[in-house]
């Protein structure tokens, strides 16, 4: 791949820009058409190489074509005796040059959003497309899709962190493509793939965006007044962490708010009569957190939702004044381990002497209550309390001087002013505040700085603790978990940027998940640095330096300024941080140390249950002689066994050097005194970094930060194979239990209705067959695994009627093995489903564990290849509901249970013995009667015949 630069000057205080039709400058090529633009009074014309080409060379504003990669320099000439400096742009040989385009409808009515996707071309698409407002595809578009598409081309959504997939369900339609996508709040970092075709020598290029669950903003409602800052402040800013295209910014006029990155906004104002004017112009300060804004007016915090505008107090567990500062977070972790009861905190609120946090609040019933009362809030500490902590002198004075939510998912660190009488300074101490342990850490951190200076922090997308902090003229860091220190430098003036910048102040400074960092002066003059990094340098002009502006980041997570004017108006500019800093390396002869930096680590969470492993590669290559390493560094809890392998290989004076991890438990659970409290202590949230040893401004490649949650995965459960929650033939019946087939006596029968909610279909099975159930494990993702460990199961209802056809002695048990009788007995204080369980499961394959016992027990515990069954009783058929439980301790930190039902047939019931006995006696009464009445009846018809003959013999008469 070859590469082109292009050289550009600034001049003076006029500046001058570039951009591309487009979007994010994703497409910077030989085949792209370059828009300069002067603005500015002194311009004469563009300079150009032979190898570029220039629409009109004399007009400030014209179009700039590369016919050829390379490093090519192009300048505006200028009249007048000011020297100007140089900027470089990085022009590539791509052979991408189309896009996809995708607009997203919501139905809420089903929680899904359809994506409507086409291919479009910058350079030839309509005005709407390239400004990412059109509803369906230009002409040009249109014919450009179909052809894409009967060439075989057929876009792919892939979810970043579920690892997802939806395709289109129907083929190519009026020149779209339509893809529906569930709605979910932890599943948003989403891709647009599509496969290899070319048209004219072209590809497609994939397209990463944010697919942000949509949020509702309440329209202007005519009458309402407005909320800004006082005269003369700077612009009050904050955004979704999670939605960054959800911003919103209070000004000396008004406060907007967008969920589209301000494609289009909205106006937030305040009913008459709640605030007078003084107090709608005099908002100090502003956070977004979960939908709901909160500002901060004369030392009130106040809330804004969808509903009202509502004053915060003592009802609220918050003070009814003195509040100086709200925040919330900053990074973005959908998934996280949080083991205590409750819900971590979404922001923070402080006084002077006093830290209170706020979460959502989900009473049982929402209808009965206020909007506010559905946000939460809770005091954590007091500076009485720290004084105490940190062991300092109880006459010197301590305050909270700002609080910030660290990289941490659930940590947050104070920053406290600590001054002692008499003296002209003051220290800057840091505790940072697990909410998970809730415990207390004073980190090794402490800045001496003037009395009346105020400082700004920020923690940087880090395992370990890292940050900034900055006053009016500086930029202090601490780098590696507070091991590296210092002021950020420049070439020139220690790095007091206020005097590089015409004595502007600071104003904001941008971090991103890429390990950039902008510093924007209030006059609009930008540095640039990256984290570990210890210098900064000046970019070039890129803003009038009379405009309000600040920054934004839109759905494929790329920097774009939002310009405010006096009348209230807004415009959205994007900005190529990327190639800016290019320029700015190139001109310095800085490069990076290493050549390609890759792992096979594709996520940003983990979870690490018992008997697993996770196993990951890391790769760099860079030139021979420089002498590199790879750095993994944690940050947590040290209950993770960790394997290291090293491969090193030298091939044409490059040096690639891979390690080769291996994360895992080894810890054994079984037998053990208190199996909970061994859990908790070896459960936890381990982060970690994954980064070259050195680094540089021109590094691309950030440093790999990822979490590892060893601890129960609340989405995993188990199942029993064949139990349906579909297709029943029969569901929702009730029935009985006879008392005397359960084991605790009983007065009465039980009476029992299945539940298709709770353990589906209900399995008909002959009595003369045995049962032998085979569990599987799953997650969110599906289908895991077979369960292959010891597991037990037991009637619900405490049915005692069946047993097993598998004893202790034929599976091997030197003692006696626990069964659900003798577990109940033991744990008589325990329901049934909590008396036996891996936390107290002892194996019966060793003399010293248990006692003897009769070893022709029934051998009541499962797994998959003890072929061990379910029998039943031959003289009456039930119904069975039977629980299931992973008995083995060393498989999963989660009590996995399902519940299953069988009921049996096959026989008549037994009659009663009395009822049998007088049938018979009857029947033989009723034999006997029938014989009795037949001999009767025979002699009735035949005595006469036995007394008279039948036939009188003729006499023979004498002859005389």
């Amino acid at each position: 791949l070859f590469k082109g630069e292009v050289l550009i000057l600034i001049f003076g205080i006029f500046l001058h820009r570039y951009y591309t039709n487009s979007p994010n400058f994703r497409i910077f090529s030989i085949r792209s058409t370059i828009h300069l633009e002067y603005e500015g009074t002194s311009f004469s014309e563009w300079s150009v190489p032979a190898s570029c080409s220039v629409k009109d060379r004399r007009s400030p504003k014209t179009e700039l074509r590369c016919s050829s990669p390379g490093y090519h320099h192009i300048k505006p000439i200028v009249t007048g005796p000011v020297q100007e400096e140089s900027r470089y742009l990085s022009v590539d040989n791509s052979q991408i040059c189309f896009l996809w385009y995708c607009k997203v409808k919501y139905f809420f009515h089903n929680l899904t959003q359809v994506i409507i996707i086409w291919v479009y071309d910058p350079e030839n698409a309509d005005r709407d497309e390239l400004l990412r407002k059109a509803n369906e595809p230009s002409r040009n578009s249109m014919i450009l899709t179909k052809q894409l598409a009967t060439l075989g081309q057929r876009p792919t959504i892939y979810t970043i962190l579920r690892r997802k997939q939806y395709s289109p369900r129907q083929l190519l339609k009026n020149g779209v493509w339509k893809i529906s996508v569930p709605m979910r709040k932890d599943d948003m970092l989403q891709s647009i793939m599509g496969n290899k075709v070319a048209f004219q020598d072209c590809f497609v290029a994939d397209f990463f965006f944010l697919l942000v669950f949509p949020l509702v903003i309440a329209p202007e409602i005519p009458g309402y007044l407005p909320l800004s800052t006082p005269s003369g402040s700077q612009l009050i800013v904050d955004w979704d962490a999670c939605a960054p295209s959800t911003i919103v910014v209070v000004a000396e006029m008004e406060t907007f708010q967008t969920n589209d990155s301000f494609l289009t906004w909205t106006k937030i104002r305040v009913p008459p009569g709640i605030l007078n004017d003084d107090e709608r112009h005099s908002v100090t300060d502003m956070c977004l957190s979960e939908g709901r804004i909160f500002f901060i007016i004369n030392g009130i915090l106040y809330l804004k939702d969808f509903y009202k505008f509502t004053r915060l107090g003592r009802n609220d567990n918050l003070p009814d004044g003195g509040i100086i500062g709200t925040t919330s977070r900053r990074w973005c972790w959908v998934n996280y381990l949080f083991k205590s009861q409750g819900k971590r905190s979404s922001m923070a609120v402080w006084t002077e002497n006093e830290v209170y946090l706020g979460s959502q609040h989900q009473p049982q019933n929402t209808r009965q209550q206020e909007p506010h009362q559905l946000f939460r809030f809770h005091k954590i500490i007091t500076t009485t309390e720290l004084k105490n902590l940190l062991r300092l002198s109880p006459t010197a004075t301590l305050t909270i001087h700002t609080v910030e939510y660290t990289a941490h998912p659930l940590e947050l660190g104070l920053f406290l002013s600590y001054h002692v009488a008499h003296t002209f300074n003051k220290k800057i101490y840091l505790v940072i505040y697990n909410e998970d342990t809730k415990r207390w850490m004073h980190q090794d951190f402490a800045l001496d700085v003037p009395i009346d200076s105020f400082l700004v922090s920020r923690f940087l997308y880090s395992a370990m603790p890292e940050l900034l902090l900055w006053d009016k003229h500086r930029v202090y860091y601490s780098y590696h978990n507070f091991t590296v220190s210092g002021i950020l430098q420049t070439p020139t003036e220690n790095g007091n940027l206020s005097r590089l910048s015409q004595n502007s102040n600071i104003d904001d400074v941008f971090l991103d998940y890429f390990g950039n960092i902008v510093i924007k002066m209030e006059n609009n003059i930008m540095f640039y640095s990256k984290v570990n990094i210890k210098d900064a340098i000046q970019l070039h002009s890129w803003i009038n330096k009379t405009i309000n502006s600040f920054f934004g980041l839109d759905i494929a997570g790329q920097l774009y300024f939002v310009y405010v004017f006096e009348d209230g108006t807004l415009e959205t500019q994007q900005y190529p941080l990327k190639l800016e800093a290019q320029s700015l390396t190139f001109q310095a002869s800085e490069e990076c140390p290493y050549v390609a930096f890759h792992t096979s680590l594709t996520r940003v969470f983990y979870f690490l249950d018992k008997r697993e492993v996770l196993p990951f590669w890391v790769q760099m290559t860079y030139p021979e002689n420089v002498g590199l390493h790879i750095i993994l560094e944690s940050y947590g809890p040290k209950i993770i066994k960790e394997k290291r392998k090293f491969t090193f290989e030298i091939i044409l004076g490059q040096c690639t050097k891979t390690m080769i991890s291996t994360f895992s438990q080894a810890v054994n659970y079984e037998a053990v005194g208190d199996y909970f409290k061994l859990q908790d202590q070896t459960s936890g949230l381990v982060l970690y970094n994954v980064q070259p040893s050195r680094y540089s401004k021109a590094c691309i490649t950030p440093k790999k930060v990822f979490q590892v949650a060893v601890g129960c995965n609340s989405k995993k459960y188990i199942a029993v194979k064949g139990f349906s929650k579909k297709g029943c033939l029969r569901h929702n019946f009730s029935y009985v239990i006879e008392k005397k087939f359960v084991s605790e006596p009983k007065t009465k029968s039980l009476k029992g209705k299945s539940s298709l909610a709770s353990y589906g279909c209900t399995l008909r099975l002959s009595i003369i067959l045995w049962f032998n159930s085979l569990v599987h494990k799953f997650d969110d993702n599906g289908y895991v695994e077979d369960v292959t460990v010891n597991f037990i199961v037991w009637e619900i209802h405490g049915r005692d009627d069946y047993s097993f056809n598998t004893t202790m002695r034929k599976h091997g048990c030197l003692n006696e093995a626990q069964t659900w009788k003798s577990m109940t007995e033991l744990n008589k204080h325990l329901p049934l489903e909590k008396a036996w369980g891996p936390e107290n499961y002892k194996h019966c394959f060793s003399y010293a564990i248990g006692k003897p016992g009769d070893l022709n027990q029934p051998y009541e515990i499962i797994n998959k290849s003890n072929y061990n069954h379910i029998i039943w009783p031959l003289d009456h058929s039930g119904m069975y509901v039977f629980g299931v439980k992973i008995l083995d301790p060393n498989y999963s930190f989660c009590n996995l249970t399902a519940i299953f039902a069988i009921e049996t047939f096959g026989l008549i019931t037994r009659p009663n013995g009395y009822l049998v006995a007088s049938f018979l006696f009857l029947l033989m009464l009723l034999f006997f009667s029938i014989l009795v009445l037949s001999y009767f009846q025979y002699m009735k018809i035949y005595r006469q015949y036995i007394y008279e003959p039948l036939h009188e013999p003729e006499r023979k008469q004498k002859k005389t």
